[in-house]
């Protein structure tokens, strides 16, 4: 029994992030009252409101990152405690993206214009994205991990014209250029 607890407390934390979420006033299901596995357009109102979107790779990314730094920083914690560590993390991001200053910075900063948080089935699927990249980061190893990392930003910044690395940098250092670029201007 004791090899699931960590199973069971990142459960539990996935479950409080969930109520504080809904406590923040995030809605489960977009106002157009459909549920979609997928939505692949990130200029629709429904962006960051189907359980997948195309950012539910830089949640995959965030895993990888997180499985890494993870096995540097706490190797003699068990892989299981490192994962319920990871997606302990992951659901807390979730909760502080989704609060009212993050959500506006995105709006004011980045090319997220129309962006009005996540609703709950889509913080749901950037979790479970998250746990994904953490759980493959471990199969993969170390060098693959990078490389399919590199590609995935890559394919990202041709795709969306956005990645985790320009995400993250536009959040904390905006740049005009970048933005009008993103944009399409």
């Amino acid at each position: 029994m004791s090899r699931f607890w960590p199973y069971i407390v990142a459960v539990i934390v996935v479950a409080a992030a969930v109520y504080q979420l809904h406590a923040q006033g995030r809605t489960w299901l977009c106002s157009c009252e459909r549920f979609h596995l997928w939505m692949g357009d990130v200029w629709s109102a429904e962006n960051s409101q189907q359980l997948l979107d195309p950012y539910s790779f830089t949640h995959v990314l965030h895993g990888f990152i997180f499985c890494g730094l993870f096995a540097l920083i706490i190797p003699r914690l068990s892989w299981a405690w490192r994962f319920c560590l990871a997606v302990s993390f992951e659901a807390l991001w979730e909760v502080v993206e989704n609060t009212n200053t993050i959500i506006e910075r995105y709006r004011g900063l980045t090319a997220a214009i129309g962006y009005q948080g996540d609703t709950i089935v889509n913080s749901l699927g950037d979790i479970l994205s998250f746990g994904v990249g953490f759980i493959l980061a471990r199969h993969l190893g170390f060098r693959r991990s990078v490389a399919v990392f590199v590609v995935t930003e890559v394919v990202l910044l041709g795709w969306i014209r956005d990645s985790l690395t320009l995400n993250v940098m536009m959040l904390i250092y905006p740049i005009e250029a970048i933005r009008a670029w993103q944009m399409g201007h």
